[in-house]
């Protein structure tokens, strides 16, 4: 580790800032819409965004900072295992084409801005919509506080802040002005900036990784070098335990391939992919994006060998986060070391906007406008967005400024497993309204309350609860994903109740949505000789389709 702080790299990195700041405030005069006082402008960009612009959104979303530093450095911890993160976004892909054009035409259609939204149309639940919102909000939370840890990361590495015995506003202060300037562009802009400097966040991302997989294997010696020095790490010292493996044993298969196909059903459910998506301006887009973000796995295959390089280029850190900013470090040149600590920078901030924008849209229409003020305008509703966005970040950093970083990862990964639990309502919703609105209630309740339960009873070596996501399996006994389990148990109470309140005739709720809603474009026309898709099940209660 150098000493002291890398001025070279510190003002590259301070350059790529002061760009994506200055575009963050611009994009309040991109696409300027008349009427700027409503969530569709603020909170989904007007719903305007085209293919390209939706993809870069949609990367800038989902590939963020801190899976540029915690997915290698997951390799670089545990081996193989850590690439469970490839497989989940390609498994991801195919599933949301078969809804994610059918959630844009309805919620086109009736103006929703949430999933919550769409939940309380189609079932005429507030209180499912409620539980949904909470969750969303609850899971997206530690999530924008992840992005500050890989910010703090970077700013660690470049010597910034101070040692462990600094002041701690003097240490926090770097951080505490990006999130500064994040929270005002964000709040002038709404998700045009982040859908702006999303362009300069992947450029640089492709740009680095692009860079580091032929530049740091030649100084290295190759690629033979580099797992060669992996397998001799894993193995552990003669007579000892192995402490990782090039490829992941038949023991960790099950944990393997249920944390990826979990993983691959929650990624978008989190509000935040949701606002992404919604910006687009017609279904056809989302169905191009489903076909390009691929080339994101491709790039994060690529991101992950990074894990194998830093150990063959002897990298030492207590903390595994900073494992791949050090790399960097160690390995490029001042200059562009900082080119690679700016992508991890804005990696950070285009992500945590989109959160906090989501967070806030749900509180705003899901809370607030259904539950404390049913005759808000659309006025009211984004300067209550706004402020709630704020809100949000304010929390998140006081979140990572208060309690340990592990803290912060161990409540992300029960976010993970608590957004699981709103399949359900939300893409059983698109298909078919046979679900009872209190059976989806109770199957979320139990998914929720099994799979915090589940998670509280796990221990790590440095930790007595919330030590991971993996237990044994109920009824298998094979260790697997506590996300999908809980999943599964939703789904049967669903299910099961289900049934019983339909045969019961329970009051079922009134769908404001039909059949055509799920189908229309922007035009709210079919294109001619194109076959309509299959409506959802009738359901039999009064308004269902």
């Amino acid at each position: 580790m150098k000493d002291g702080v890398n001025g070279v790299a510190l003002g590259v990195f301070i350059f790529f800032f002061l760009a994506v700041t200055v575009i963050g405030f611009m994009a309040a005069r991109w696409r300027k819409a008349e009427n700027e006082a409503s969530l569709d402008e603020w909170g989904l960009g007007g719903r305007s965004f085209g293919t390209w612009v939706t993809w870069f959104l949609l990367g800038g979303d989902l590939y963020t900072a801190y899976t540029f530093v915690a997915v290698p450095a997951a390799i670089y911890a545990a081996g193989a295992a850590g690439f469970f993160a490839v497989p989940y976004t390609i498994l991801v892909y195919p599933l949301i084409f078969t809804f994610l054009p059918r959630l844009w035409s309805v919620s086109h259609k009736h103006g929703y801005v949430t999933t919550s939204d769409f939940v309380r149309g189609r079932f005429g639940s507030k209180g499912l919509s409620l539980a949904v919102a909470v969750t969303g909000i609850l899971a997206t939370m530690p999530y924008i506080a992840l992005q500050l840890v890989g910010i703090q990361a970077v700013l660690d590495v470049m010597g910034v802040g101070g040692g462990e015995n600094t002041h701690w506003f003097i240490k926090d202060l770097p951080l505490l002005i990006a999130f500064a300037v994040l929270a005002a562009y964000t709040y002038s802009s709404g998700l045009r900036a982040p859908a702006l400097i999303a362009f300069v966040k992947d450029g640089l991302i492709y740009l680095v990784i692009a860079v580091a997989i032929i530049y740091i294997p030649i100084k290295l010696g190759g690629f033979d070098n580099i797992f060669a020095a992996a397998q001799e790490k894993f193995a552990g010292p003669p007579g000892g335990k192995p402490t990782g493996a090039l490829a992941p044993g038949v023991n960790g298969q099950w944990g393997y391939a249920t944390l990826a196909l979990g993983s691959a059903l929650a990624l978008f459910m989190y509000p935040h992919s949701i606002t992404a998506t919604l910006s687009s301006r017609s279904r056809n887009v989302i169905r191009r994006n489903t076909t390009i973000l691929p080339l994101y796995s491709l790039m994060l295959g690529l991101l992950a060998l990074l894990g194998f390089m830093a150990i063959a280029a002897g990298v030492k850190v207590d903390n595994g986060q900073l494992a791949i900013p050090q790399l960097f470090e160690n390995m490029f040149p001042d200059w562009f070391a900082g080119v690679a600590f700016a992508a991890i920078g804005i990696g950070a901030l285009v992500p945590a906007a989109i959160m906090s924008i989501a967070a806030a849209n749900l509180f705003t229409r899901n809370i607030y406008k259904d539950f404390l003020k049913p005759d808000a305008t659309p006025a009211q509703e984004t300067r209550v967005s706004k402020l709630v966005s704020l809100l949000v970040k304010v929390g998140a950093l006081a979140f990572v400024l208060t309690m340990d970083k592990t803290v912060a990862i161990n409540f992300q990964l029960l976010g993970g497993i608590w957004i699981l639990q709103t399949m359900p309502a939300l893409v059983g919703g698109l298909f078919t309204r046979w679900f009872h609105r209190w059976a989806l209630l109770a199957g979320w309740a139990v998914g929720m309350v099994y799979g915090t339960a589940a998670a509280y009873g796990v221990a790590s070596p440095t930790q007595a609860h919330f030590g991971g996501s993996s237990k044994e399996i109920p009824g298998i006994g094979e260790i697997g994903y506590i996300g999908l389990t809980a999943f599964v148990l939703n789904v049967v109470v669903t299910l099961v109740l289900t049934l019983v309140l339909n045969a019961v005739k329970a009051p079922a709720g009134t769908d404001e949505t039909s059949p055509g809603d799920y189908t229309a474009d922007a035009d709210d026309l079919a294109a001619p000789g194109v076959e309509k898709e299959l409506p959802p099940v009738t359901a039999g209660a009064p308004g269902g389709h």
